[in-house]
């Protein structure tokens, strides 16, 4: 199956890589991500899955520019559960969309391998998509590889963030 990644960072990359791999999809990934913040923290978590993706020949779809300030819009005022719904919805839109109009077979992200993130709303909203698009949602709970694509991030030296990605996240980082 040919099949779009939606990526979080390089770290989260690697067990699904490796197990899309074996199964024999062909991967393309895609790095739409307007909710990290600061910009210093979206590029060095770019910068480390270019890094990976030019070792393990994984072409990456590099959207342009930083949108965070339409990000930021749309979750002021937002809860904490209604804005991480619709950060992930947003993300996963974006990557059904550009998988139908890119004519891929189907779409995944990586956000499935993060034992941190609302794993079951991920998948409703891969379900979601996909039944509102008409295109496969690959889900797969890439979880059962976490400590292995720690191990391996951990072996090659790659940057591994300390929070989701958002300003929110990042505050509750500290508050606590």
């Amino acid at each position: 199956m040919k099949m779009l990644m939606h990526i979080c960072c390089g770290p989260c990359t690697i067990y699904p890589l490796k197990e899309l791999r074996t199964q024999g999809h062909e991967i393309t990934g895609l790095f739409y991500n307007p909710n990290i913040h600061p910009y210093q923290e979206y590029q060095r978590r770019r910068q480390t899955l270019n890094h990976y993706a030019d070792q393990t020949f994984l072409k990456i779809i590099w959207p342009e520019g930083y949108p965070l300030e339409n990000f930021l819009r749309s979750v002021a005022g937002l809860k904490d559960n209604e804005r991480c719904e619709f950060c992930l919805q947003d993300r996963l839109t974006y990557a059904a969309k550009l998988a139908i109009n890119d004519k891929y077979d189907g779409f995944t992200t990586t956000l499935l391998y993060s034992k941190f993130q609302k794993h079951d709303l991920i998948r409703e909203i891969g379900k979601d998509l996909s039944q509102k698009f008409g295109i496969f949602f690959y889900y797969q709970d890439f979880r059962t590889g976490w400590e292995e694509g720690i191990k391996i991030s951990r072996d090659m030296g790659l940057y591994r963030q300390p929070y989701c990605g958002c300003i929110y996240s990042e505050k509750q980082r500290y508050y606590k």
